[in-house]
Formats: C-alpha cells, sequence, structure tokens
C-alpha cells in the first residue's frame, strides 16, 4: 500500500525563510575561517621572529625602555644587585615530575634603570626556604644574562593572585612591588637563563617561546560546520514531487 500523492521522486524546494536563514549562516562561517586562516599565517610569522629574538646574542638592556613590547624575548644583559631579602615565590609549573616555584627576586641595576624583577628560576618544594638554598644566594654586584618578558594577564581558568598570599599565581610586577615596598619597578620581567646560580639553584630557566598556534583546527571547524550546514539545508528542502505536479506544469 502507498500513500497518494507520495510516489514522485524527491525535488530540491527551498523555503524562503529557511534560505534567508541558512546562506547568511554559511557566510559567517566561512568568513570566520577565512579569518582564522590569516590568523595562522600570522601568528607562524610572529613565533619565527619571537624564535630569531631568542637566539640572537645578547645584548645590553637600555636605561630605559619606551615600547617594551619591541623588547618581548630578546636575550639581554644587565649589572646591579639583587635584593634577596624581598624574594618571592611563583607557582611553576612541574618540572621533570617534580613540583616547584620560581623564584621572583628584586634586581637593583647599577646603571641608573631602577628595579626590575628578574625570575631566577625552578626550585623544588623542599627548596621554598631561602635558607636551604644558600649557596645560590648571589650577594654584591653581579651580572647575569636573561629574556625580556612582559606579564600575561590571568589564564579563563587560572586563578588570580590573592592579596597577600606567600605564592604568586602568576608574575605581576607592580603588584608584587606594592607587596613588597619596593617602590616603582620596571613594567617587564628579566627570566634569568640557566647556569648563572652558584650550586645550580634556583635553576634558571631555559628560553621558551609559548605562543599557541591553534588556528588551523580553528579554521577547519568553522569550515566543516559551513559543509555541515549546507547539507543539511539541501536535504532539509527536498520535497517529494507530487503526482500532480507534472500534469500540471503540461497544462501550463
Amino acid at each position: 500500500m502507498t500513500d497518494e500523492g507520495t510516489s514522485g521522486p524527491r525535488v530540491f524546494r527551498p523555503t524562503l525563510a529557511a534560505t534567508l536563514t541558512t546562506i547568511p549562516a554559511i557566510a559567517v562561517m566561512l568568513g570566520l575561517g577565512t579569518w582564522q586562516l590569516q590568523r595562522m599565517a600570522w601568528k607562524t610569522d610572529l613565533i619565527a621572529r619571537v624564535a630569531e629574538r631568542v637566539t640572537t646574542p645578547p645584548v645590553a638592556l637600555p636605561v630605559a625602555l619606551d615600547d617594551p613590547a619591541a623588547w618581548e624575548f630578546r636575550s639581554v644583559t644587565l649589572s646591579g644587585q639583587f635584593q634577596n631579602d624581598h624574594e618571592m615565590l611563583l607557582l611553576a609549573r612541574p618540572r621533570q615530575g617534580q613540583a616547584g616555584y620560581e623564584v621572583m627576586t628584586p634586581f637593583q641595576r647599577a646603571d641608573g634603570g631602577g628595579v626590575v624583577l628578574v625570575n631566577r628560576g625552578f626550585v623544588p618544594m623542599d627548596k621554598r626556604a631561602s635558607a636551604s638554598r644558600a649557596a645560590g644566594r648571589v650577594e654584591g654586584p653581579t651580572s647575569l644574562r636573561g629574556i625580556v618578558r612582559l606579564p600575561q594577564s590571568a589564564g579563563l581558568f587560572q586563578p588570580d593572585n590573592a592579596p597577600g598570599a606567600e605564592v604568586w599565581m602568576r608574575a605581576d610586577p607592580a603588584a608584587m612591588a606594592a607587596a613588597r615596598s619596593l617602590g616603582p619597578v620596571a613594567p617587564f620581567l628579566v627570566e634569568a637563563q640557566p647556569g648563572q646560580a652558584p650550586g645550580g639553584l634556583p635553576a634558571g630557566i631555559e628560553p621558551r617561546v609559548e605562543l599557541p598556534n591553534n588556528h588551523g583546527q580553528y579554521a577547519a571547524t568553522w569550515y566543516g560546520l559551513a559543509a555541515t550546514l549546507a547539507v543539511v539545508y539541501v536535504l532539509s528542502q527536498r520535497k517529494r514531487r507530487r503526482d500532480g505536479d507534472d500534469t500540471n506544469r503540461q497544462a501550463a
């Protein structure tokens, strides 16, 4: 038994409402996919430029930086003296499966450039107290080499700093200086490179470029969504031709 008038083939007959809804949505998705491809090209170029900065020979850090962003990831040298009594701890990522901290120490520059916070690198949790790593305490005038870094804002799922906490979640030069009554400090950090601490701790920080480039995946997602919506639109707007349709056309 067959339904009357439903034996004909399906034909594409889109409604105006479906078309006005679907076509703009597909256009937006295609535009977002193309934008992500452009972002991918920009990020690829940025990563290459940052990698070049990190590997260039170090230069003396200028007394004043009018544009700190132009110096981020640059390898620099500076001379002065650590203010060891004001060191602070920054929660670090596990290193070789070992939890720990990064030691942030104010550094009074000898060239009149003021105070800059130096990230001296990783120490394990059992070396949290400064006295437990006395061999790495550098007193008096010294020189160091490191990488200029700008402080990062808190991530979406990263806990932010808590006023008065003993361990900082992220580096914040202004807030750290205020907590230690240091006065003005540079709005950037210097990450000390490894091999500069007597006794090996703090361990310093290998030059690191943390610039994820997932824009290709995002572009594929948007293009995939556009293709899926187009298929759904076509299939949903295919209607079964009724037997009387051909007769009506012939009569017309």
